[in-house]
């Protein structure tokens, strides 16, 4: 697919996906968080009744993931992207890599999210392509003059994420946060994170560039961990054929360790009675530096800087 194929530049008027959250609460930002907070509690207790389960059959390793780190002639990811990324501060990464070391002690095989590579998708703008179809968004966007409005868009806007809990499933881990509420802009209305996506995504859109986000539901998260091989989650059967099964009390194990992880993060570091918050449990995007235009191969977090916005302290 060439670039002009992918790029439309007089479309016509493209449905923006995060308004449907908006509408369905009827524009009352108080009911943003409790969004994001019903559907990460819900797809976490799916996730726990499914590991927990008699019929779970192994972990849904990323062979890609696995091929870039255990192949002795290099691997090249095929997959190129075009993401506006939030880096996380440095109290947030912190946090992070004690978690991790938390789930290393039950899961050593798991691999971790590199510090450098921890990432918040806030929009993106393209994802699985070529390195040709990327250069065309790209080239749009700065013929179209938007991307110093866009990686800056941050520092004029600012949105808080609190609430840490580890969410995970059969194939990955992220750290999950829930938009806060009270953050105001111009027109005095309350600005959350999800305002920020969807105006993003106006904002893109208003280019001509056809997007087709993969994240569009209500989540703010980083991922943390994912699996590339069953190591450490087997037993060999007691049959004749030697065949290696899930280890159930294994996986309990770690279904545990993240209940524990989770309770922990309840009580230290979401809002106390008093409003207080710890340093570790807020995060307020674009803190430390603004929004990554990042483009590659970065599905990991990895990929090449185009730009980063303004940031504040």
């Amino acid at each position: 697919m060439s670039a002009s194929e992918i790029i439309t530049f007089n479309t016509p008027e493209i449905a923006n996906p995060f308004d449907q959250i908006l509408t369905d609460c009827q524009y009352d930002p108080n009911k943003i968080p409790d969004r994001y907070e019903n559907h990460r509690t819900k797809r976490n207790a799916q996730s726990k009744s499914k590991l927990l389960s008699p019929e779970f059959s192994g972990w849904q390793t990323d062979e890609i993931l696995h091929m870039l780190h255990t192949q002795e002639s290099p691997f090249v990811d095929p997959r190129n992207n075009l993401t506006l990324y939030a880096r996380p501060p440095s109290q947030i990464r912190e946090l992070v890599v004690e978690i991790q070391e938390d789930i290393q002690d039950v899961a050593p095989c798991i691999w971790v999210t590199p510090p450098d590579f921890l990432h918040l998708t806030v929009m993106e703008m393209a994802s699985g392509r070529t390195e040709t179809d990327i250069e065309g968004f790209l080239s749009h966007l700065r013929n179209n003059g938007v991307i110093p409005d866009l990686v800056d868009y941050t520092f004029h806007h600012r949105t808080r994420l609190v609430k840490p809990v580890v969410s995970y499933d059969a194939a990955a881990m992220a750290l999950s946060f829930v938009p806060a509420v009270g953050e105001e802009i111009a027109d005095g209305d309350r600005y959350t994170y999800h305002h920020l996506r969807r105006d993003l995504f106006d904002r893109l859109a208003a280019t001509g560039l056809l997007m087709k986000p993969r994240y569009t539901v209500p989540s703010a998260h980083v991922t943390i961990a994912r699996f590339i091989t069953q190591d450490g989650f087997t037993v060999e059967n007691s049959g004749p054929d030697g065949v290696h099964v899930v280890d159930q009390q294994r996986v309990a194990a770690l279904v545990e360790r993240i209940e524990q992880i989770n309770e922990r993060l309840r009580q230290t570091y979401w809002p106390q009675a008093n409003g207080d918050i710890l340093r570790k449990g807020e995060w307020v995007v674009g803190q430390g530096k603004g929004l990554e235009l990042c483009k590659g191969r970065s599905w990991y977090g990895g990929g090449e800087n185009v730009v980063t916005g303004k940031g504040f302290p």
